[in-house]
């Protein structure tokens, strides 16, 4: 149980002190910041209008933690086969299987990374309506789910592929197939439509949290889109566990 832990710190200490982790956050805060601001100078902003600024800031922060977290996730294999530093970490005292979920792990943290960002934001665009603490956790439960599950999918294509350029583009015509049909606002009213959000693991969760922070309705009412992100999640983990001895090689595929 401490072979994974050892490996998150160190893959975490390589992604925040020197790394790249940093840089992509100091990005997204720019863009947060122009997002919030363009949202808090609306002048014609009422009570309803509050909330949507405040569901829009959350469903951003949540789709670019998760769009980090399997860019991050997809390198993270692949990525040190091509760099040659590889070798040098097979030959570790630690399992191949902690090796994997170590780097899940770090992956991870680039969502939680911009949680932590999202959340002053969250809190000046939703005082008066009590919507920011209620937006947090949204986006802390749900969030954690699909970064997790996606994160878990963007490592699976970095252990079976050679090429990091290829993990990534694996990783980001992902994305874009999930994220895509969010864009259609009439989707969620049609019956296939209903169907395809719920399937959709990124459709689920945002359509979740809209109904929550905007339509005001409980946690409880509409639970039922929250299984798409759990099944994912779980399922991930476990092939990302039991294919771990295979997804961490000098060459993929091979044995």
């Amino acid at each position: 149980m401490n072979e994974w832990s050892v490996v998150a710190r160190q893959e975490s200490r390589d992604l925040w002190i020197g790394g790249r982790g940093p840089v992509l956050l100091f990005g997204f805060s720019v863009l947060l910041s122009t997002i919030t601001y363009l949202a808090a100078t609306n002048r014609a902003m009422n009570f309803l209008e509050q909330r949507e600024a405040v569901n829009l800031t959350a469903q951003v922060g949540l789709a670019v933690g998760v769009l980090l977290t399997v860019v991050t996730s997809a390198d993270a294999i692949s990525g040190e086969r091509e760099r040659g530093t590889l070798e040098g970490l097979l030959l570790t005292p630690v399992s191949r299987r902690a090796i994997v979920v170590g780097k899940l792990a770090t992956a991870s943290t680039m969502w939680l990374g911009c949680l932590v960002v999202t959340l002053p934001y969250l809190w000046v665009l939703g005082r008066g309506v009590a919507g920011a603490t209620q937006a947090a956790v949204l986006a802390l439960t749900v969030g954690t789910l699909v970064a997790v599950g996606l994160g878990g999918v963007g490592m699976l294509f970095s252990g079976w592929t050679n090429s990091n350029k290829t993990s990534l583009a694996c990783g980001l015509l992902l994305l874009l197939v999930l994220f895509a049909p969010t864009q259609l606002p009439a989707l969620p009213k049609t019956g296939f439509g209903q169907l395809l959000t719920r399937v959709n693991p990124i459709g689920s969760a945002l359509h979740y949290i809209s109904q929550v922070l905007v339509s005001r309705r409980p946690w409880t009412h509409d639970l039922s889109y929250l299984a798409a992100p759990v099944v994912v999640a779980v399922l991930v983990l476990v092939v990302v566990v039991a294919a771990g001895p295979r997804l961490v090689r000098l060459t993929a595929g091979s044995r």
